[in-house]
């Protein structure tokens, strides 16, 4: 499963490459017979998250199509994904809060118009046997991926448990290789998320989990964000696809369609439906009813605002760009605000 990251360094610098023509590419007219699918689709970039990979239940059942919008889903691994549309390669993509203002930072802007999910436990803080809280990590070693979204995690932790940053020695090391780092005797917690995390568990015995993202939740959602010319030119395409979304969601919640929802989702990551349940478990996805109620402008962590707001300054106090960006200037409630 490739998480959201707030981007390597090489792909930091590809994307601001990429951003540096601040003007987005017009897409060409979406052509439209009366009573017919557009003939030119809209091309949404998506990848290896439950609350994105649900839009395969969507594509697989033919909603799209029903709706007569037509849509041209791309899979892509996801800092992939995020270099393309911010190449103006896609017109919209899957994409993390925190990770949509990198890409602005590089000038290309996106647009959230709409919240698919928060991480409810799929990201999490592990530690060795002896140590049962985030408290006791005061003097110890943790291992993350510095400047991605699980240090944004730990960090919180911390906060959350008046542990100051420095009063903990960070390890950094690559999130696929963190179960053998978690194994050395010289670390004690990692960062991580799944499934990486479920390796890591069973890699040392007595291991557990003392903090994940459902302690905090609305710290990490995962956005549709569209190219804004797109948008502007094509508001009521994006309202229908806002409509799809709405009716995968209940799909896949409903206990008499969750087994064929996880059937076709485990099968495109390779999974068995039942061990992708737990993933399932771990990302709270937003119908169109919890949207309305995320893009109320708001402070606190149940606002896309409120969270934007809390990664912007994470962002901007460790390094990962110089300048904050416009949080408000990237969130559109309005398609949200006029479906029924």
């Amino acid at each position: 499963m490739i998480k959201k990251a707030f981007l390597s360094a090489s792909v930091l610098t590809a994307i601001l490459l990429a951003g540096c023509d601040n003007t987005a590419k017009v897409p060409e007219a979406l052509n439209k017979a009366e009573g017919s699918v557009n003939t030119k689709p809209i091309t949404i970039g998506y990848s290896d998250w439950p609350g994105w990979v649900a839009w395969q239940v969507a594509i697989e059942k033919g909603w799209f199509e029903e709706a007569g919008v037509n849509v041209e889903f791309k899979w892509f691994d996801y800092s992939a994904s995020m270099s393309a549309f911010s190449a103006n390669q896609l017109d919209a993509i899957s994409v993390a809060n925190g990770d949509n203002l990198v890409i602005a930072s590089g000038g290309t802007k996106g647009i959230m118009i709409m919240a698919t999910d928060y991480s409810a436990g799929n990201d999490v803080i592990i530690a060795k046997n002896g140590i049962n809280s985030v408290a006791d990590l005061t003097g110890k070693s943790v291992a993350v991926e510095k400047g991605l979204v699980d240090h944004h995690l730990l960090n919180t932790a911390l906060a959350d448990a008046n542990v100051s940053q420095t009063d903990v020695k960070l390890v950094n090391a690559v999130t696929n290789e963190l179960p053998q780092v978690f194994a050395s005797p010289d670390v004690a917690a990692i960062a991580v998320w799944q499934p990486v995390a479920n390796q890591a568990l069973k890699a040392v015995a007595g291991s557990k989990i003392i903090y994940s993202s459902k302690d905090k939740p609305g710290l990490i959602y995962d956005t549709l964000t569209v190219n804004m010319t797109h948008l502007s030119a094509h508001k009521e395409e994006w309202k229908k696809i806002i409509q799809v979304w709405d009716k995968t969601v209940k799909y896949i919640n409903d206990p008499a369609t969750r087994p064929d929802a996880l059937e076709i989702m485990s099968k495109r990551v390779g999974l068995a439906p039942d061990q992708y349940a737990q993933f399932i478990e771990g990302t709270h996805l937003l119908d169109l009813a919890a949207n309305k109620q995320v893009f109320q402008k708001a402070e606190g962590l149940e606002s896309i605002y409120g969270s934007s707001y809390h990664v912007n300054e994470f962002n901007f106090k460790n390094g990962v760009y110089t300048a904050k960006v416009d949080v408000d200037g990237v969130i559109y409630p309005n398609l949200i605000e006029e479906l029924p």
